[in-house]
């Protein structure tokens, strides 16, 4: 597995369950709850959960369109830009 990549079982969840999780793992990391290497486990699978949510964060983006004003008076979409 790669720095970059999400195990499988990450990668099937939803933002709001990826999200869920991580929350949890920092509740306990923020507690000192655990052995070293349990926590140090958790933050491994925290990290590879953060980087899901930020995937899916990054590919609702994409798919965000712009409703704009045509100049001849219709209704049309453009891509979302980002500042």
């Amino acid at each position: 597995m790669t720095k970059e990549s999400v195990p499988a079982d990450i990668a099937k969840m939803s933002f709001e369950q990826a999200l869920e999780e991580l929350e949890g793992i920092v509740g306990k990391l923020e507690q000192g709850e655990g052995a070293l290497d349990s926590a140090i486990a958790n933050y491994e699978r925290g990290a590879a959960l953060k980087r899901h949510c930020e995937a899916k964060l990054k590919e609702a983006q994409a798919k965000v369109e712009k409703i704009t004003r045509m100049p001849d008076g219709g209704v049309g979409t453009e891509p979302f830009e980002s500042e």
